[in-house]
């Protein structure tokens, strides 16, 4: 029997693995070239995967809720368009399941599972009496909090087989179980006062617990969907690694919005593309980014890199009311017609769920319109790796003094706040201060008679 292995393909710049979220065929099924084969998620965007041969489904190597490796074989179809006959051997299972836990290595240090303070996983054995595997995810979380095999050995496993999953140790931990032991500190006086030394084990890990819910009569309680729960910790992992700082500065947009007024219905007849306000906060935003090029940096450690591409992520909302942030790469190198193309193509994708995982990567700086929302500001989070974001928002009609060679009058002007948020560790407040003031100049000093 003709057997071709499917593997997970790469799937942009940076994906190294993906969640299988659901198995569009199952084993016995007959699969058409390019035909959908397996639902993935990545921590960027959900994809169908096409199968790469015609035949039939034999084998499915990880199941929902797996992690699997890019270049990992996920499944295996026969092309003499039969299902084989018996089951496969179940002394072959172990193995396999090692295979996919393996793979969840990477998944503990995405987490940000915290070294063991006393050896390595390695110092628990991979299986016990009961022939139960267990994973070098829950080993390593074991042997941090000071779980012993014969406690590992007593958890009730919710996995395949009884297997124990990184759910239900954490559960066990929750629920009072395993000690984690810290050496004591130990001083040693000198014959001067006023030095001391210490030998200490590893610094203790700090744990912060979220206070206790009550849940009354009548509340629902409603799971968050897996996109809900990356932007919590992605969102979570932003505040906690750059300390916030946000300045404000009001902009006078009253050329923009009668520009955009008088020539709206023309451009969308020559076009077919609306002309919004987005392109052109863009376009203002590229051009004091070269004026102010340490915006557009990244922090790797204790080093600083400068990026070369102005790659501009615009944050939009989805239907289901989650947050995505697809990028405009080298914006600067387009004119206010390509950027409105860019910005009208990507927000009708990101909407129909047609994003691929390229159009989200690579993002040096981001913009996000909170007054789509009737929202007069915002104090946006960074969206890491960056280093700063610009909240743009509502457009509203005041009252302003209008300075004049003739003396100054009231009129009524268009004006709107812009909210720019940046990692005070490398953008101090003279940077991040100037750089939105200088964006606030480039959008009061747009020409009214600009032609296109």
């Amino acid at each position: 029997m003709a057997e071709i292995e499917i593997r997970l393909p790469k799937m942009g710049e940076s994906v190294t693995e993906a969640t299988i979220t659901n198995w569009l065929k199952e084993v016995g099924d007959t699969v058409e070239m390019d035909e959908p084969l397996v639902e993935v998620a990545t921590d960027k965007v959900d994809n169908e995967l096409p199968s790469e041969a015609e035949g039939v489904l034999v084998k499915k190597l990880y199941d929902v809720n797996d992690v699997v490796q890019v270049g990992e074989v996920i499944a295996i179809i026969s092309t003499d368009g039969e299902a084989p006959a018996s089951t496969p051997d179940s002394g072959s299972e172990p193995v396999a399941q090692e295979v996919k836990e393996e793979a969840a290595v990477e998944e503990a240090v995405l987490e940000a599972v915290s070294a063991p303070v006393n050896g390595t996983a390695s110092d628990l054995p991979k299986s016990g009496d009961s022939g139960r595997f267990y994973s070098p995810l829950v080993r390593s979380i074991a042997k941090t909090e000071g779980i012993s095999f014969e406690q590992l050995e007593s958890i009730k496993g919710s996995g395949e087989n009884n297997r124990v999953t990184k759910k239900d140790i954490l559960a066990f931990i929750e629920n009072g179980g395993g000690q984690t032991s810290v050496a004591p500190v130990k001083e040693v006086a000198t014959s001067a006062p006023a030095q001391k030394t210490a030998t200490t084990s590893a610094p203790a890990k700090t744990t912060i617990h979220a206070p206790e819910v009550p849940v009354y009569p009548g509340d629902e309680i409603v799971e968050m969907d897996r996109m809900r729960k990356l932007i919590s910790d992605h969102m979570v992992m932003s505040k906690h690694t750059s300390p916030h700082v946000t300045s404000y500065v009001e902009a006078d947009v009253t050329n923009i919005v009668n520009w955009r007024n008088k020539i709206k219905n023309k451009f969308f007849e020559k076009e077919g593309e609306k002309m919004t306000f987005t392109p052109i906060f863009i376009e203002a935003i590229t051009k004091a980014i070269k004026d102010f090029p340490g915006v557009n940096i990244s922090v790797s450690g204790n080093n600083i890199i400068k990026r070369k591409h102005i790659n501009i992520g615009m944050a939009t909302a989805l239907p289901s009311g989650n947050l995505i942030v697809p990028v405009i790469k080298d914006a600067d190198q387009l004119n206010l017609i390509g950027l409105t193309k860019s910005v009208n193509d990507l927000a009708d994708r990101a909407r129909n769920n047609k994003l691929t995982s390229d159009d989200i990567q690579g993002g040096t700086y981001t913009v996000t319109n909170v007054g789509t929302f009737g929202n007069v500001m915002g104090t946006p989070i960074i969206n890491q790796p960056q280093v700063a974001i610009l909240a743009v928002g509502a457009i509203r009609k005041v009252p302003a003094v209008i300075e004049t060679k003739d003396g100054d009058f009231i009129g009524i002007r268009h004006k709107m706040f812009l909210s720019h948020s940046y990692d005070h560790r490398v953008v101090d407040g003279a940077l991040g201060g100037q750089f939105v003031r200088r964006v606030a100049d480039y959008l009061e000093q747009f020409d009214p008679n600009r032609e296109l």
